[in-house]
Order: structure tokens, then C-alpha cells, then sequence
């Protein structure tokens, strides 16, 4: 499903990550098509509150989680840097599907990143 938030669509997810060979490639992809899942299931589901948005984002979350170890066995992470930029796509995410009122905090609770 293609996604129709123009702001959403027009994003290229984890581009300043790209840019820097300690982030493998292969894996910032799969970081990318997270996000863009996740933008697929708010249109989809239409979250009408922000606890509702918060439960969407708490499964994008636990994927990023998982890519963890993908990070690990290219001799990379998801540290600082990573941390930051991930993060700011969540807020993004959030604020261009109108929840401006959301923490950047609880749109990554539980993760271990």
C-alpha cells in the first residue's frame, strides 16, 4: 500500500545514516521499510488517539530492537548517533500524521537501543 501523507511519502527515512559507512546499508533498509510500514498502518488503522498511535509505535519499536543484532554482526549498532536520527524519523512520523502533542520518549518506549 502506497503511502498517501505527501510529507510521509516525500521522506527518505535515515538519510543522514547513509551518508556514514558505520551503518551498513542492508540494514538501515530494513530500519527504512519499519518506518515506512509503520506510516502504512497508521493510514490503514487511522489511530484516533495518541495512546492508539502509541501502541502502533511500540511494534515499530521492538522491530528496530531486533535489528539490533543485525547492527552487531556488521561490526555496527544502533548508538548515539543512530539513536538520535531514529528517534527524530518516530517524532516525524507522528507530527506529520498530525500528532503534534506526542513525546518523542513514549513513541520508543520499551526499546533497547
Amino acid at each position: 500500500m502506497p503511502i498517501t501523507n505527501p510529507q510521509a511519502a516525500d521522506r527518505v527515512f535515515l538519510q543522514q545514516l547513509y551518508s556514514d559507512p558505520y551503518f551498513p546499508d542492508r540494514v538501515l533498509d530494513k530500519g527504512r521499510a519499519i518506518l515506512v510500514r509503520l506510516c502504512e498502518r497508521i493510514e490503514a488503522e487511522r489511530p484516533g488517539d495518541i495512546a492508539a498511535l502509541y501502541a502502533l509505535t511500540r511494534g515499530a519499536t521492538e522491530e528496530f530492537n531486533a535489528l539490533e543484532e543485525e547492527f552487531a554482526a556488521e561490526g555496527s549498532g544502533i548508538e548515539t548517533v543512530a539513536r538520535e536520527k531514529i528517534v527524530e524519523e518516530f517524532w516525524f512520523v507522528a507530527t506529520a500524521y498530525g500528532f503534534t502533542g506526542a513525546d518523542p520518549e513514549k513513541l520508543v518506549a520499551g526499546r533497547n537501543w
